[in-house]
């Protein structure tokens, strides 16, 4: 079975260093290696001093490396899906998709880079997929796009048909304005079943596994600290936390030795925040990490031993539990706060808000309708209570 490996952390921490010595050392092992780039601002080719472009470029044996351009990707791969999104949102989208146009509604392009990531999985044509993702911030709206396009076209595909069929002559002669026809709401019917598909594979961690990189100072420590709180928040396997750059014991200079104190504190706080994943320290290099030969360099002292690909993971991290008269929903959120967390209890779902993140998760057949009795956070896990009896 094929593997998907998704580096992400900070701008500036080193993650597709990272990333890169992951795909040499699965190359060495014998493995077809994919390392593939979804971030715009694309430098694994520059790092490998290699031409990359949109066909994956053979860099050594059994290593391949590919940029992913997500406007060529709509217009080239998947332009059922862009017309289909298009007149969905509406008479400008439609037109501008009929006309042959890039229309792209903001923030979907993400969307592409997910769905190509899945054909290259599913190709067959390599063991090992290393995804150097974008900053933490995209890399969270690109993970979270599969479950929440899902929710939405879920919700809107019953009534949906309904609503154009009625109101399609009104909104043509009235408003002049074009609503989505059968066929397109047939297409996104289509690609609702991709992303539920895709949203499977990526939260897998027999298949996906997701991999933090930072360094020990103040801001990206909390920042991974949010990031790995969200990721669990959306149930993505976490395994292994990488710290970059961290300085030597005997650096010779008082001002180094300064930063390392600094470091040596920031050290000890992600030890205690990641208590349940695997720690990999990586040191600071005197050189730039630039060419396969310093990337090969990389990966000896610094990436982990014969476990680097099998890692175990934490699967705990939402649970359904009986109570009296009841349920439980128990999900890990570790890093959280009380005052960051809020709960609100619908018909249909529950919907978790975490300061600018929110997931919507639909509840199981049982708990429809039922009442919300009490939530609480204690040791990371937050646990919600819901009554199905009225006499209890």
């Amino acid at each position: 079975m094929a593997k998907i490996y998704i580096i992400t952390g900070k701008g500036g921490v080193g993650k597709t260093s990272v990333a890169a010595a992951h795909a040499v050392r699965s190359a060495a092992e014998g493995k077809r290696t994919l390392l593939v780039s979804a971030d715009m601002a694309h430098n694994i080719g520059d790092l490998f001093q290699v031409q990359v472009g949109r066909h994956a470029t053979e860099v050594m044996e059994r290593l391949s490396l590919l940029e992913l351009d997500p406007y060529m990707l709509m217009r080239e791969e998947y332009p059922n899906v862009n017309r289909s999104i298009a007149s969905v949102s509406g008479s400008v989208g439609s037109a501008a998709a009929q006309a042959g146009d890039s229309y792209m509604i903001p923030g979907f392009e993400n969307l592409f880079c997910l769905l190509k990531i899945r054909d290259l999985y599913l190709s067959g044509d390599y063991d090992r997929i290393i995804v150097d993702c974008a900053p933490t911030g995209e890399t969270l709206s690109l993970l979270k796009l599969p479950e929440l396009l899902s929710w939405y076209v879920e919700k809107f595909s019953p009534v949906g048909r309904m609503i154009t069929r009625i109101l399609t002559p009104v909104a043509k002669f009235r408003y002049r304005m074009t609503l989505p026809d059968s066929a397109a709401m047939d297409e996104i019917g289509k690609i609702h079943a991709d992303l539920v598909r895709l949203e499977e594979l990526l939260k897998d961690p027999d298949i996906c596994r997701v991999r933090l990189v930072c360094i020990p100072e103040k801001m990206v420590v909390e920042e991974t600290r949010r990031s790995y709180m969200y990721l669990n928040l959306y149930r993505y396997p976490v395994d292994t936390l990488f710290i970059n750059r961290i300085l030597p014991e005997k650096t010779g200079s008082s001002f180094m030795e300064h930063w390392r104190q600094i470091q040596t504190q920031y050290l000890k706080e992600l030890e205690s925040i990641f208590t349940g994943l695997t720690i990999e320290r990586i040191p600071w290099f005197s050189t730039e990490i630039r060419g396969a030969e310093a990337v090969i360099r990389l990966c000896a002292p610094a990436i982990g031993g014969e476990t680097l690909f099998d890692r175990p993971v934490r699967s705990d991290n939402e649970i359904y539990a009986p109570i009296e008269g009841g349920y439980s929903l128990t999900i890990k959120v570790p890093g959280a706060a009380r005052e960051e967390v809020e709960v609100f209890p619908r018909e249909m779902d529950v919907d978790i808000r975490i300061n600018n993140y929110m997931r919507s998760i639909p509840l199981p057949g049982v708990l429809r309708g039922a009442k919300m009795t009490s939530r609480t956070l204690e040791d990371d896990r937050l646990t919600i209570c819901f009554r199905v009896r009225d006499d209890v």
